[in-house]
């Protein structure tokens, strides 16, 4: 599968928020790091060896685990969570992220540019909700990733 096509489509969506892609480029070949206010919004189009088929994802850091009210932070998560439209708070390490990630056969660049966007703006709203209610510093925030 020739990636180069998806490649351009991110490009194209980058160049239309008013960034030049090449300043955000990754250590790899398609990979994007944009930022939205703290938060950092990555993007990635990419195929796995075994398979025959590659993904477009769209990934940002929202929030640390906090030390103490864990059981509430995870429910309020869940919560949360529910009420999102196409995308998904995920657990990794001691961090929760926000995801989009799907097949790219059949993406446009309006899914590509609704996903950076859709990301971000939740990524921004959901970091801020969780640092007002869990963190009395900056501890916590995305930037720490």
């Amino acid at each position: 599968m020739d990636l180069t096509p998806y490649y351009q489509a991110v490009e194209d969506c980058v160049t239309e928020l008013g960034i030049d892609p090449k300043l955000c480029r990754g250590k790899h070949t398609g990979q994007w790091n944009l930022r939205k206010n703290s938060i950092e919004v990555r993007v990635d189009v990419f195929k796995k060896e075994k398979d025959k088929f590659g993904y477009f994802q769209c990934i940002a850091a929202v929030s640390k685990i906090p030390e103490t009210r864990t059981l509430e932070f995870y429910e309020d998560v869940l919560e949360k969570s529910h009420q999102l439209f196409g995308v998904g708070l995920t657990k990794y390490k001691e961090w929760i992220y926000i995801k989009i990630i799907r097949e790219l056969e059949g993406i446009e660049k309006t899914e590509i540019m609704n996903s950076m966007q859709r990301i971000g703006n939740y990524a921004v709203t959901l970091s801020n909700d969780f640092k007002d209610k869990y963190f009395t510093d900056n501890n916590g925030r995305p930037d720490e990733v």
